[in-house]
Order: structure tokens, then C-alpha cells, then sequence
């Protein structure tokens, strides 16, 4: 038996939802993520229903629910006068994944700051231990991504929320892309609040400032930083990840989840997901 499940972001190919799904079990996953923030699959656009045919369309696949990606975008839960109405969606969130049976929302919350008395960092833990205590009385954990702030920074700011209702989306591609962080060594920092990983790929070119970076992404202005000359995503074995020390430090740790494909660039997604399928086959 293999040591974790594969799954695949079913948006990041790019096919409408229902044939997206087919495909992925096509191409051999166990599972899938969803994105339900915007559209059709969003909390607020399906109603019991249409939640339980989709429930169906995907145990008809063969498949299961790894996670849904909740990530309202924007700066996260930095900004106070958001939260309100992002606490109300996030909960919908945790609700939906309830009926649609899996246990994890993916988010990011904003780059966690390293001074623990300002604003913005009291802003992500009023936020996180109020949907914390909310999602772990319905059995489901918010997973934050990494990547914008060092795993041990990430580990502290968990310590301090103290809830089994929050953990970790691993995403080892986003460590190395923005902070040049080891994926290796932050599975061991990170390893009890890791509930869901990312199979991603990359590579930085030259070192960047994470609030520049993520900023650029909250408020559409990543044309003026050159992304492309900082880091690149890459398709998996391309890159600076070594896998073969990454998936032993999740094995020793007792990770035995889902390492769910997301591919947010390239102009095959489908060839590269496949390719990705089975580069993780030959792994585990």
C-alpha cells in the first residue's frame, strides 16, 4: 500500500467542474480539491441538492474530497475592518465541507508578521482561534498555506492559536519560491499541525520580500515585480524540492494524507498533472 493518496486541484485543469473530476480519476488520483470561493462550487451557490449531486459525482468517480480551498484572497485576515464578513464566509465554507464530506479547508491568511503585538498579527489569531473553535467542533481543520512567512514563524503563530481547528496546507514549492525555505526541515516544525500538502514544484532566482510578493497577489499588481525573474513554478522533479528527502520526512512523521497536484502555470495543465501523477506513483 502507498504511503500517502494523490490528488489533484480539479480547477487546475481547467475543464468544467463535473468533467474536471472524471478526468482526474482518469488520470489515476484518489482525490480531489476544490476551490469553492467564487462561481458554482461556491458555499453560498449551492444549495443542499446540488451539494449532494456533487457529493455523488464524485463517489461515482471513484474518488474522494481531500480538501476544499476556501482562500477568500485579498491580505488574508490582516485587515480588521474585512474579517467580519470573511468569518462569515469561512464558516459557510467549514459547513459545506461538513455535507461534502471531507475534513480540511485550505486558506492563506495574509503574511503572518514576526511581532507578536501588532495589529495585523492580533487580527490572524482573533481570526483563526474564532474559526478554529468553529471548525473543530464540527470535525474539520483550516489549513493555512505555507509560504509566506519561515515555518517556525508559522509554527509559533499555531502554537499561540491552540486549536485542532486550524493546522497546515504544506505546499513545499511555495517555501522555496518565495522564502528559499527548506521543505524538508519544515515538515519536522510544522509536523503536528500537518493536515494537507500540495505537490508543487520551483525554483527562486533571486531573493524576494514575501509582503511584497504576496501584496502584489492581494491587489493585482504582480506585472510591476517580474515574478518571473524572482522564482518560477515548475512541473514536479524540475525543481528545487528533493522529493526523496521530502516524502521520507513525511513518512517519519506520520503524514499518511493526500500530496493533492496544483499546477497554476504552464500551457498543458492536463499533460502536466499526468506527467506529476505519475512522477508521485514512482515515489511512494
Amino acid at each position: 500500500m502507498s504511503r500517502f493518496k494523490i490528488g489533484v486541484m480539479v480547477d487546475s485543469l481547467r475543464l468544467p467542474i463535473p468533467e474536471g473530476v472524471r478526468k482526474a480519476r482518469e488520470l489515476g488520483a484518489d482525490g480531489i480539491q476544490v476551490y469553492v470561493v467564487d462561481g458554482d462550487m461556491s458555499a453560498e451557490a449551492l444549495d443542499a441538492g446540488r451539494r449532494r449531486q456533487f457529493r455523488q459525482l464524485v463517489r461515482d468517480a471513484g474518488l474522494e474530497i481531500s480538501a476544499l480551498c476556501g482562500d477568500l484572497g485579498g491580505h488574508g485576515f490582516q485587515i480588521e475592518a474585512e474579517n467580519t464578513v470573511k468569518i462569515s464566509r469561512s464558516k459557510a465554507i467549514v459547513d459545506l465541507a461538513v455535507d461534502l464530506g471531507t475534513n480540511v479547508v485550505t486558506t492563506h491568511i495574509g503574511v503572518v508578521p514576526p511581532d507578536r503585538t501588532s495589529p495585523v498579527y492580533r487580527n490572524q489569531l482573533k481570526v483563526c482561534q474564532e474559526l478554529g473553535k468553529y471548525a473543530a467542533a464540527r470535525g474539520v481543520a483550516f489549513a493555512i498555506e505555507t509560504g509566506p512567512e519561515p515555518a517556525k514563524l508559522l509554527a509559533s503563530f499555531l502554537d499561540e492559536v491552540n486549536s485542532p481547528g486550524v493546522g497546515v496546507n504544506l505546499d513545499p514549492a511555495n517555501l522555496v519560491m518565495v522564502l528559499n525555505d527548506d521543505p524538508v526541515q519544515a515538515v519536522y516544525t510544522l509536523k503536528k499541525y500537518i493536515v494537507h500538502t500540495h505537490a508543487k514544484d520551483g525554483v527562486q532566482y533571486k531573493p524576494c520580500d514575501p509582503v511584497k510578493v504576496y501584496a502584489s497577489f492581494a491587489e493585482g499588481g504582480i506585472e510591476g515585480l517580474n515574478i518571473g525573474e524572482l522564482f518560477n513554478e515548475l512541473p514536479l522533479g524540475e525543481g528545487k524540492v528533493d522529493w526523496d528527502r521530502y516524502l521520507a520526512a513525511l513518512s517519519e512523521i506520520g503524514y499518511r494524507g493526500y500530496l493533492t497536484i496544483e499546477r497554476e502555470v504552464g500551457a498543458n495543465p492536463e499533460a502536466d498533472i499526468r506527467t506529476a501523477v505519475n512522477f508521485l506513483k514512482a515515489k511512494i
